[in-house]
């Protein structure tokens, strides 16, 4: 595999998505970032590119964009919290796998690495619902026949790198605890993974590959330091 690399992020707006680009763009192995969201980023660098996708039920419409990239970091979701399980399912699984289906066809020999989370249902039969929409998700892209296809299910995540969280209840939280994240990284080791972690492994495991297709937060930082 070429050590340079080309790669699609969405979400970049939120959390992860945007420690993932903060990664994607220090790292010399990572050539080109495309980024796909509904509204502008607003930030320059010599390796950004920046696409607007107003509906993520219709990728196609900028399906030439995504041609040529080895892989998509797909880091958009949304919290559950109140919502519907019909509208949930449309943004977490329509939305990931028409996307897939498009960047796919695009790109036969690519990648796809899709942000799930801790707790995630692959029997897709339990009593979570958030969980099973997940786990339902994560299925089908894995029978997709992607080149490489990897699905990353952090749990507790710290921020780094002046990230905040656009879920305000999330926020909140990580306000509060902000003075005692040393504490927490002492205690919890490995069952606690940041935002800087998370895009180095995706980017390790795209360079490097790894047998694990499921990436729980141990996984997750050892998966950054390989």
């Amino acid at each position: 595999m070429s050590s340079k690399m080309k790669v699609i992020i969405t979400g970049s707006t939120g959390m992860i998505g945007k420690g993932v680009l903060l990664e994607c763009l220090d790292d010399s192995k990572i050539q080109e970032v495309l980024i796909v969201n509904r509204s502008s980023l607003g930030m320059e660098h010599p390796k950004l590119k920046e696409v607007l996708l107003k509906d993520f039920m219709e990728p196609s419409s900028i399906q030439d964009h995504l041609k040529g990239y080895d892989a998509v970091f797909f880091c958009l979701g949304i919290s559950a919290g109140g919502m519907k399980e019909e509208d949930y399912k449309k943004i977490t699984y329509d939305y990931t796998l028409n996307f897939a289906k498009v960047y796919q066809k695009m790109n036969p020999e690519g990648s796809f690495f899709y942000v799930s989370g801790t707790g995630t249902d692959s029997s897709e039969k339990g009593r979570m619902m958030w969980a099973r929409v997940k786990g339902k998700t994560e299925n089908d892209l894995l029978k997709m026949g992607f080149k490489n296809a990897l699905m990353f299910r952090p749990g507790m995540i710290r921020p780094k790198r002046g990230i905040k969280s656009r879920t305000k209840s999330y926020q909140r939280i990580y306000n509060i605890i902000n003075p005692f994240w040393g504490f927490f990284e002492w205690i919890m080791g490995d069952n606690l993974t940041n935002t800087t972690t998370i895009g180095q492994a995706m980017i390790n495991g795209l360079v490097n590959g790894t047998d694990n297709v499921h990436l729980e937060n141990k996984d997750i930082n050892l998966l950054a330091r390989a």
